[in-house]
């Protein structure tokens, strides 16, 4: 049976060496709100002081907007080493086997990011950071299937105690511009910790080892560290 445990419960699956990744996206709203919402809801008062109400309003809409952009729940998170959590909120759009660049079979899950979802990422598994990588060029709307090789993105492998490794990888949308990965190579992630975002619409997979359980089907809604999305294969790849 999954349990319930903190984010502190799960440093505990860190080798002692592995320097801990600190959580910085901590507060109820991630940073940006700050240059986003406050501004408008400072024009929407000047607005209002000067009965420029048709201004005011959409200020203010578009201020409401962005601070729900933002927000950053809390998360109970489930389960163990070997349970793999969803690493965003949104619809997962791909669930099944593909063959890696490499020519091995794995395990993908996709879920797609609408502009009402929570854009913080967390990390589906606990792990330590073996490598950071970017690429892409593209800003195509991320439920189209190309945009999983062309879109700009940012792939990161996570190595778990057991020596299984997992990519989790952040892919831009269609206005999407930013993406934010806050770990460094050889942090060890805590799973479901909070580390980075994409602004304004975006895609977040997660490729795990052949033999790996999938807990989720196509069309499902998950949320960020809370769902379990998957189950690791019992040994390293």
């Amino acid at each position: 049976m999954l349990t319930k445990k903190s984010l502190k419960d799960t440093v505990s699956e860190t080798p002692v060496e592995a320097p801990i990744f600190e959580e910085r996206l901590t507060r109820s709203f991630a940073p940006e709100v700050y240059t986003t919402s406050l501004p408008l809801f400072a024009f929407a008062g000047v607005c209002l002081a000067f009965q420029w109400w048709i201004a005011a309003s959409l200020a203010l809409v578009l201020g409401l907007f962005a601070a729900l952009f933002f927000r950053n729940p809390t998360r109970e998170i489930p389960g163990d080493e070997r349970t793999v959590v969803a690493p965003a909120d949104g619809r997962v759009i791909d669930a099944g086997e593909i063959e890696t660049e490499a020519g091995a079979k794995a395990l993908r899950i996709g879920i797609f990011l609408s502009l009402f979802d929570v854009h913080v990422n967390r990390a589906p598994i606990a792990g330590r950071v073996l490598a950071k990588k970017r690429g892409g060029d593209s800003y195509l709307a991320a439920f189209n299937k190309a945009a999983e090789r062309r879109n700009v993105r940012c792939a990161m492998t996570l190595e778990t105690a057991r020596g299984v490794h997992v990519d989790v990888v952040q892919i831009t949308g269609l206005i999407a511009r930013r993406i934010v990965c806050q770990p460094a190579v050889g942090e060890w992630l805590a799973r479901g910790v909070r580390y980075g975002m994409i602004r304004f619409g975006s895609r977040t997979d997660v490729v795990l080892p052949a033999g790996s359980e999938v807990r989720v089907a196509i069309g499902d809604r998950v949320s960020g560290g809370s769902s379990v999305i998957a189950l690791l294969a019992g040994d390293p790849a």
